[in-house]
């Protein structure tokens, strides 16, 4: 038999908290060897200078972003950086024949002046873009395949696309009255420094942000509007809340058949996610928090209808830095090189 060959991989932007997910998760997978870890901030430090606790578990240090060095060593390369240092990388890499998944927000859009519009950036790279492929398995499995560039979701559009595909697509609800009211722990700002997310600031406290101009309110109404077949505009507010990791999305919205009751919806969530190993659908009045989903790659759904007012809401519970992030960008890279969907990822969440 031939010595058994590992996928090599990198990752550009190792040392924020993406990073670290997916430097986790991949040591742990069992097809991929990772050869590369790359950050402009940290060139020559070793990764368990950043991250004491797996200096144990890696001796790579992390090295200068050059994409001709990146694309000689790796077959697949994750990018996890600041919008707008991707696009200047990821064509670079396309071109040597990497794969290529993006997690920051520049290969969401199918519409480039949507994004420059929302994040005040000027892309040269339309012809790249045009070939990316949105990064939510459960609804774009089949594109992701045979993608060689993935914009991997927000963590913030995962939980709640996830909550809203099944009644956009099946026209349960009137699409313009959805609202989501989202809540992340403070992980989805990331690990620079900001005020907002010092403990004094951030520890028994509950805040709104970004309200009506959060940067995940065109990407959630982009794939909206696919799913219902014409633009929607949603209503979404996003909040801080003093934990570490989790989010909840809670959405909203009338229902377009108000004969449907609760175990009606529950059992048209469980067919439209059937074959979708990452999503459970909680049983009737069972709702989920996010302590469930802690350290896993798991969305579990609730789902429940309000009579007396014609709607119906749905609470959608992921580990943001997990399903939210690296572990749906993992999620990706299966399904991309045609390997088992759930492969070298964690089933089952830490609890309590």
């Amino acid at each position: 038999m031939g010595k058994f060959r590992r996928v090599p991989v990198g990752i550009v932007g190792a040392s924020g908290y993406g990073g670290v997910q997916l430097v986790r998760l991949l040591m742990d997978h069992p097809e991929v060897e990772l050869v590369y870890l790359g950050s402009e901030s940290s060139i020559g430090k070793s990764f368990g200078d950043l991250y004491p606790h797996l200096g144990h578990a890696t001796n790579l240090l992390i090295e200068a972003i050059e994409p001709e060095i990146i694309a000689h060593r790796c077959e697949v390369v994750f990018l996890s950086l600041p919008n707008g240092l991707a696009c200047q990388i990821a064509p670079k890499l396309l071109e040597k024949g990497c794969k290529v998944l993006d997690l920051s927000a520049d290969y969401r859009f199918s519409n480039l002046t949507t994004y420059t519009n929302w994040y005040g950036i000027e892309r040269s790279d339309r012809t790249i873009a045009a070939t990316a492929v949105y990064g939510l398995p459960e609804l774009y499995r089949d594109r992701i395949a045979e993608a060689q560039l993935v914009g991997c979701p927000g963590s913030y559009p995962t939980a709640s696309l996830l909550a809203l595909s099944p009644l956009l697509k099946q026209g349960l609800i009137v699409p313009e009255t959805a609202i989501i009211d989202a809540k992340s722990g403070t992980s989805s700002s990331g690990r620079q420094p900001q005020t907002n997310l010092l403990l004094a600031e951030a520890d028994n406290s509950i805040a709104a942000y970004n309200i009506g101009r959060h940067r995940h309110t065109p990407e959630i109404e982009q794939i909206c509007s696919d799913l219902a077949g014409h633009e929607l505009m949603i209503q979404f507010t996003p909040h801080l809340i003093p934990m570490v990791r989790g989010i909840l999305a809670t959405v909203y919205a009338k229902m377009s058949d108000p004969g449907l009751v609760r175990d009606d919806l529950i059992t048209i969530f469980s067919a439209f996610y059937r074959n979708s190993p990452w999503v459970k659908i909680c049983g009737s009045g069972i709702y989920p928090q996010t302590k469930w989903a802690n350290g896993s790659n798991l969305c579990y759904i609730g789902v429940e209808v309000d009579p007396r007012t014609g709607r119906v809401i749905v609470m959608s519970a992921i580990d943001n830095l997990i399903k939210g992030q690296a572990g749906q960008a993992i999620q990706c890279l299966n399904l991309m090189m045609g390997w088992d969907e759930t492969l070298g990822l964690p089933k089952l969440g830490f609890y309590p």
